[in-house]
């Protein structure tokens, strides 16, 4: 464990972040309109869901290929087949991904029944295509927050073998002592087992708040962790998802993953790298 030198406590406006209005880098899915796709790979590609489930919307009969039910799990279809799934038409649009600085009071997701604000109202239909956030922050917890359509990514990331890092600075309502710190590091036992934090960084002069890394995604983790020892969160901001940084993303502000990034992701989760040069 080791110990911080504070945060970025000087309070001054950031400037407005020029980065969200480039050019998002995109991938074409390069299948020609008479290749066969699996059904589920067509339904992930299209960034409505992860392949597994697209299999439970296909058996539970929520899929149609130009107008029929389609039950069969080893169907195939082409780039020109028209496919609905639970009422949605679905489109292979080109990948495209995005880094959100999550404001509090945002809830992660792409609707909301009780009109509050959403990450979707955040990025404002930045892209002209449908992404879906990549995991989820609650409504208090700020921070890095990646949306893509890129369905097997997104999958991959949320998966717990992936073991995908996520640091947070953590504020807590009692100050907890570095011994308490040192047994994240060995592990604390939780209700659903035992959890355990990295690379923890304690700030010298601000005994109240801490930085850790986790390497899962369980619900309401840190927040659980921090009642481990008597106290409660109040403050959780995630700084670094998978080796990306908040670095010049104002609150409440996104901007496109340049494509370095985004084959960094995919090679962290075994996927294959995409050519952004390819029919350009």
């Amino acid at each position: 464990m080791s110990n911080h030198k504070g945060g970025n406590k000087s309070g001054k406006r950031r400037p407005k972040n020029k980065a969200d209005s480039k050019k998002a880098a995109t991938a074409d899915q390069n299948y020609s309109k008479d290749e066969e796709i699996r059904l589920n790979k067509f339904i992930a590609h299209a960034g409505f869901c992860s392949r597994r489930d697209a299999d439970e919307y296909i058996s539970a009969g929520k899929v149609q290929v130009n107008g029929q039910v389609t039950t069969e799990l080893g169907t195939k279809v082409r780039r020109k087949d028209s496919v609905v799934v639970d009422g949605q038409n679905l489109s292979l649009e080109p990948f495209v991904y995005l880094l959100l600085h999550k404001s509090k009071d945002v809830i992660t997701t792409t609707d909301d029944d009780r009109d509050r604000t959403t990450v979707m109202d955040q990025i404002e239909d930045a892209t002209g295509y449908r992404v879906y956030p990549v995991g989820r922050l609650d409504r208090n917890t700020t921070g890095l927050l990646v949306l893509t359509n890129d369905g097997d990514l997104a999958h991959r990331l949320m998966h717990p073998s992936y073991e995908v890092r996520k640091t947070y600075q953590v504020s807590t309502e009692n100050p907890l002592s570095e011994g308490q710190l040192e047994q994240y590091l060995e592990g604390v036992e939780l209700e659903d087992g035992v959890a355990k934090g990295y690379n923890i960084t304690q700030f010298v002069d601000d005994p109240y708040t801490f930085e850790m890394s986790v390497f899962e995604g369980r619900n309401r983790l840190i927040r659980r962790m921090v009642e481990f020892h008597g106290t409660e969160v109040t403050k959780l901001k995630r700084i670094e998802y998978a080796g990306l940084t908040l670095k010049d993303v104002p609150m409440g502000r996104w901007r496109y993953l340049r494509q370095n990034e985004i084959n960094n992701l995919r090679k962290l989760v075994k996927l294959e790298t995409l050519d952004f040069n390819k029919g350009k």
